[in-house]
């Protein structure tokens, strides 16, 4: 199984944009064959490190991966989401 974590930094950190793109983000769910589980996190410590949302996937396979990557819906998500962002990192890791 490989996890795809991705956090992301918002420019408009009000409460109700990080809630618009955590809708956004989750309506991924269920329509995506390759996406195996969907998970979107808001983060409450507010820190001056922390990231507004955490977007955690499952994949069967690193080839399951790389099709959620070019599939049209993701694809879209991907870069509305580029542009609401300040700051974006991932990590992608095998996990049980």
């Amino acid at each position: 199984m490989i996890t795809h974590i991705v956090l992301f930094k918002l420019k408009d950190e009000s409460a109700e944009n990080i809630e618009k793109a955590r809708n956004i983000l989750m309506d991924m769910d269920g329509k995506i064959s390759e996406l195996k589980g969907i998970e979107v996190g808001v983060d409450v410590t507010h820190s001056d490190r922390s990231y507004n949302l955490a977007l955690m996937t499952k994949f069967d396979s690193l080839e399951s991966l790389e099709a959620y990557q070019i599939n049209p819906l993701h694809v879209g998500v991907s870069k509305h989401m580029v542009s609401v962002s300040a700051s974006i990192v991932a990590v992608d890791f095998e996990s049980s």
